[in-house]
């Protein structure tokens, strides 16, 4: 996951933004650049107990899978990490599931399983198959705060290498 051009996105409404990385922005306990996530994905994924803490500030997402931090805020300190939020982050080391879809609960693996299996190429028959993409409230279940359409092509991306 690096700078991502923006995507016509099938389920958020058109055109999305894209998430920068921001240099000036790293991790607190690895030091690598993180993409900004707004708050209300990280008010609406940190387990209940720490939502107050996480106030009115937007945070960065760190993209490094071997780290434990998800979210964090330089300029107030607040960090997260995998033990703080309700959902495992698809791309950090050992998350179980991995989920491609949030919002509908698709697995990468029932992805790549619709590929191999029911011969899916496209994020249109991945829809179809799986039901991913149905409940779009990806501003608040993605821990990206984003469309997963990009997770959902790459499991496809995946699934097809193994054919």
């Amino acid at each position: 996951m690096t700078n991502e051009k923006i995507n016509n996105c099938c389920c958020c409404g058109g055109k999305e933004p894209s998430h920068k990385i921001e240099n000036n922005d790293i991790c607190p306990l690895c030091k690598t650049s993180g993409i900004k996530v707004k708050n209300i994905t990280v008010k609406h994924l940190v387990v209940d107990a720490l939502t107050k803490s996480v106030g009115d500030i937007d945070y960065y997402i760190c993209m490094n899978e071997g780290c434990d931090v998800v979210y964090y805020n330089p300029e107030s300190g607040v960090k997260f990490d995998k033990q703080q939020v309700k959902v495992p982050i698809w791309f950090k080391k050992d998350a179980n599931p991995k989920y491609a879809c949030y919002c509908s609960k698709v697995t990468e693996e029932q992805v790549i399983d619709a590929v191999i299996k029911h011969g899916a190429k496209t994020v249109k028959d991945i829809i179809e198959i799986t039901g991913a993409m149905k409940n779009s409230q990806c501003e608040k279940n993605n821990p990206l705060g984003k469309c997963c359409h990009n997770i959902i092509q790459e499991a496809i991306d995946k699934g097809l290498s193994m054919k």
